[in-house]
């Protein structure tokens, strides 16, 4: 199985931490140079650190604020001024406040828009002209399992990843011809910041202790238990590889079989 992905380039966002700095690493371990794209210049610094160097990777970082996709737009256009070509892009945010739909308000909702299917798309266009040059592209995008069975109390988060989820099918259509694969993977509950916040939302909104409603929640996996960050990592970065180029256009839920549907 060829899983070497010596000689690429990954442009990771969201990696300072969680889920975007997991992927980054097991996509390092594969031989990839990573690119860490987050908001807070000092956790990038620190997660630099954390990605393999035993092929003779060369990492670095780019600080970009997805709350402003002009900001995003030019920290991607400085960036590939340099001459790097992106073979791999990795989309990943912050997921949105929790909340029912019904009482969102339409800045949250154009919000949460911007936050994620604009900058997809405006990193997604920076970086296609050197996949087609390459012949070679991988652009995974973190959504949510909501987005085959939307989660009870996320309603903006629902609304939204369905967005993106059909976004990047029409991509995988349009840019497969190239050598692009365009695939969503899906987080399920998973020992991370993100999780931390379901339990303590859950927790006030319910009464119940925060033991009580991490119990709860793993009932409701049948493997058992929570999954670790790296589990989540090691699929994405599969699906960077050469091994999967003939997977194209489609969610795969990392959840343990929690979601309850095919």
């Amino acid at each position: 199985m060829n899983l070497n992905l010596s000689n690429k380039n990954a442009l990771v966002c969201g990696s300072s931490q969680g889920l975007g700095l997991a992927s980054a690493i097991e996509i390092s371990l594969l031989g990839a140079s990573i690119t860490l794209m987050a908001r807070d210049e000092e956790k990038l610094k620190i997660a630099v650190g954390k990605l393999d160097t035993s092929k003779g990777q060369k990492h670095d970082y780019v600080v970009a604020n997805f709350s402003s996709h002009q900001n995003v737009h030019e920290a991607i256009h400085a960036f590939l001024a340099t001459g790097k070509t992106i073979h791999i892009l990795v989309n990943n945010t912050g997921g949105p406040a929790g909340g029912k739909a019904i009482d969102a308000t339409i800045e949250s909702f154009l919000e949460a828009f911007n936050n994620h299917l604009v900058c997809n798309h405006i990193l997604t266009q920076a970086v296609v002209k050197g996949m087609k040059e390459a012949g070679f592209g991988r652009i995974i995008n973190v959504i949510s399992t909501s987005v085959k069975q939307p989660i009870a109390g996320l309603g903006v988060s629902n609304t939204i990843r369905a967005a993106v989820a059909n976004w990047s099918k029409t991509l995988s259509v349009e840019l497969g011809g190239f050598g692009i694969t365009v695939n969503n993977v899906l987080p399920g509950f998973t020992q991370t910041v993100r999780a931390d916040y379901v339990i303590d939302k859950k927790s006030k909104d319910s009464g119940k202790s925060p033991e009580q409603v991490m119990q709860e929640l793993v009932s409701e996996i049948p493997v058992g238990r929570i999954g670790q960050p790296e589990e989540f990592g090691a699929a994405v970065a599969f699906l960077c590889s050469p091994a999967a180029a003939y997977i194209n256009g489609i969610n795969l839920p990392v959840d343990g079989g929690r979601t309850g549907c095919l």
